[in-house]
């Protein structure tokens, strides 16, 4: 019986073997086809690719068909849903309570642009040391496909209505340069090689690597008259019970070259047009070329690749100054001072 398969973790004394399944997770129950599973495919290669060690990872992530994808990988982690657009917070308590753990937050673009944009600024703001991924579909996919903040104006509701969207979308990757943070990307879901690539690279960075990831939803995405269609299915069927359909499509990949533009046709025949940059065109070091990249690109574009990094910068723990043991590892006796202790630092005031 041949050996399975196991990856090395840590370095020195701590360095120990896992299996491959360590870095697995539940089966997925998103749609067939779904962008987010072709980037938790990118994410577990990145995760064995940099020996990311489960034990020390916490798996964060608020509401939102995007939230689920913290089950679907490093199964041997711990981690959990927090509250709809509260997963940076979270965050930010778990790195201040214990500054040896990795941490992972996975968002949506509802999640992040809408009810939780305050939070996501503030945890730039603050270059949280954690890898923020955004798959973002631009629409709420949970709730039946309404227009997030990243829906392109003009685009049509995939349901009955056919609302077309009045309002300007949010460019996370702007939102997360201005903000202050560290590491700023983005990617398509189905360019398994850039993805993979930024993943390793984010999970390398100390400070905020935040990841924008164009994710297309099969099922809000697809033609009313089409025969595998929500619409035609519900004029059609004899149903038992309520039950939307959702069709079984192929996952959507592409290999991007560098500086030529790709025409992506998504599973409802519409298109957009991806264009990795170049080293020549753009130096990743200078926030304002940055952000002259993203507010200058053409409309139904979506430049890839690293925008922006900043690797000198500290910190939130750095700025801190706290001890070199973690908080949660601390005696009480040392995280409560004494009676005597607190009426000296009273009296210094």
């Amino acid at each position: 019986m041949a050996a399975e398969a196991t990856i090395t973790v840590g370095t020195g004394p701590e360095a120990r073997e896992l299996p491959v399944v360590a870095f697995q997770g539940s089966a997925s129950t998103l749609c067939k086809g779904c962008g987010h599973n072709s980037i938790t495919a990118a994410l577990i290669d990145a995760c064995k690719a940099m020996g990311v060690d489960p034990y020390r990872t916490v798996k964060l992530s608020g509401i939102g068909c995007s939230s689920k994808t913290p089950a679907y990988f490093l199964g041997y982690s711990h981690g959990f849903n927090t509250l709809h657009g509260r997963m940076p917070s979270v965050a930010t308590g778990a790195a201040l309570a214990n500054r040896t753990l990795r941490i992972i937050g996975v968002s949506g673009d509802g999640d992040t642009a809408n009810i939780g944009l305050g939070q996501f600024k503030h945890a730039c703001r603050r270059n949280v040391s954690m890898v923020y991924l955004v798959e973002d579909n631009g629409c709420y996919g949970l709730t039946k496909g309404q227009f997030s903040a990243t829906a392109e104006f003009g685009a049509h509701l995939r349901r009955a209505g056919g609302e077309t969207n009045p309002d300007a979308p949010l460019d996370l990757c702007a939102e997360a340069v201005v903000g202050g943070a560290t590491f700023v990307a983005r990617s398509f879901a189905g360019d398994r090689k850039q993805l993979t690539a930024l993943l390793k690279a984010a999970l390398a960075h100390r400070g905020t690597a935040f990841l924008d990831v164009i994710s297309p939803c099969v099922t809000f995405n697809d033609l009313p008259g089409g025969a595998k269609s929500w619409q035609w299915a519900k004029e059609h069927e004899e149903p038992l019970q309520e039950i939307g359909l959702v069709r079984r499509l192929p996952e959507i990949e592409v290999e991007q070259r560098e500086g030529e533009s790709t025409e992506v046709t998504l599973h409802d025949g519409t298109t957009i047009t991806l264009r990795p940059l170049t080293h020549a065109e753009h130096d990743v070091r200078d926030r304002a070329s940055a952000l002259d990249l993203l507010l200058d690109a053409r409309p139904g574009e979506f430049l890839t690749g690293l925008f922006y990094v900043a690797p000198d910068r500290p910190d939130f723990l750095a700025t801190l100054n706290l001890t070199s043991t973690p908080l949660a590892h601390l005696p009480s006796d040392r995280l409560r001072p004494s009676r005597e202790a607190l009426e000296a630092i009273l009296d210094g005031f």
